[in-house]
């Protein structure tokens, strides 16, 4: 529990002062928690997924329009989750046309910008904090792999989205409701009826493994017992 709680101070600390951004959405901005070889995307999807954030950012980047307002995405499979706020409607409903028209390859889009004034910086860093806790509480369970779900949270409230198990779902949703100060937990998954084949047979491999190490050090213990028995009995012989 220490070293998660270290390792949420340190990502904390990292997010406030990334040079990247003014405020970094939780730990998948300045650490690699997951490697690809869990994630239940492709390498070619991530990639997608990547670049296809990367060309959101920009379009609302570099629209005059648009630059002012405070805007996040996050992309899951080509699933667009899209956060933040809008001076009016009429703004919102213009970067809406504007992500569909510039980014057709968007597979399900998601707007979930509020009509209303820019959220404050001091408000943007405790959503960061709670998105860290979100992600360590992740780390610190076996139900499912954090590189399964990724987090944003937007003024308290924590979205989820990934490819999940109904099991894992609840059980990442579960968690996220005990990080400090979130009012709401948002589950935009994409439900699997089974964990992966190659997930379970991995994790069969890996009980194996542990159950034979087990075994091993349990026999090597009982060996050194013998030993120091067998020695002991030697150094009584040598005494009489």
């Amino acid at each position: 529990m220490k070293k998660v709680m270290l390792l949420c101070a340190l990502l904390v600390t990292s997010s406030i002062f990334s040079s990247c951004s003014p405020i970094v959405q939780g730990a998948a901005a300045v650490t690699t928690v997951a490697t690809m070889s869990n994630d239940r995307r492709s390498a070619g999807e991530i990639i997608d997924d990547k670049t296809l954030n990367f060309n959101l950012s920009n379009i609302v980047r570099k629209d005059a329009i648009l630059e002012d307002m405070h805007i996040n995405f996050m992309v899951y499979n080509k699933a667009v989750l899209m956060t933040g706020e809008a001076p009016s409607i009429e703004a919102r409903d213009y970067l809406e046309k504007q992500i569909k028209q510039k980014a057709p390859k968007i597979r399900q889009f998601i707007n979930e910008v509020s009509v209303m004034p820019n959220s404050s910086y001091l408000s943007r860093a405790k959503d960061g904090i709670i998105t860290v806790q979100v992600e360590a509480l992740f780390l610190d369970q076996e139900v499912f792999h954090p590189a399964h779900v990724q987090v944003i949270t937007e003024r308290r409230t924590v979205y989820l989205m990934g490819s999940v198990t109904k099991r894992e779902a609840e059980h990442a949703t579960n968690l996220a409701t005990k990080a400090k100060n979130v009012d709401k937990v948002v589950k935009l998954f994409n439900y699997l009826l089974v964990r992966p084949a190659k997930e379970i047979e991995r994790d069969n491999k890996r009980k194996v493994e542990a159950e034979r190490r087990a075994e091993l050090e349990a026999k090597k213990a009982e060996l050194e017992a013998a030993q120091t028995a067998l020695q002991q009995q030697i150094n009584e012989l040598g005494t009489n």
